[in-house]
């Protein structure tokens, strides 16, 4: 007779390595979303240095400006979050 119990691997069934699969696959996502910024730094200019407000941003980057942000782009006011300020940059932090 052969008392040899189940390896660890032989004993886990189906639902078992689906969720094995699933944690390792939200570990991966959060472990290679978590790089560095991937946006364009803001250019190092006295132009961006001087901006202290975001209507002062939008006056270029609005719809009617000059360079208006890209489609898709977050209409939110706090650019700072993903663009890296230049350096020498007089506006606030937040």
């Amino acid at each position: 007779m052969n008392d040899q119990k189940p390896s660890l691997f032989q004993r886990l069934g189906t639902r078992d390595w689906i969720f094995i699969g699933v944690i390792l696959a939200v570990v991966a996502a959060l472990t290679f979303g978590s790089g560095e910024r991937q946006t364009a730094a803001t250019p190092n200019d006295a132009t961006h240095q001087n901006a202290t407000s975001h209507e002062q941003c939008m006056t270029c980057h609005g719809d009617d400006g000059v360079r208006p942000r890209p489609l898709g782009h977050p209409s939110n006011t706090q650019c700072f979050m993903c663009h890296l300020q230049p350096e020498g940059w007089k506006g606030k932090s937040k």
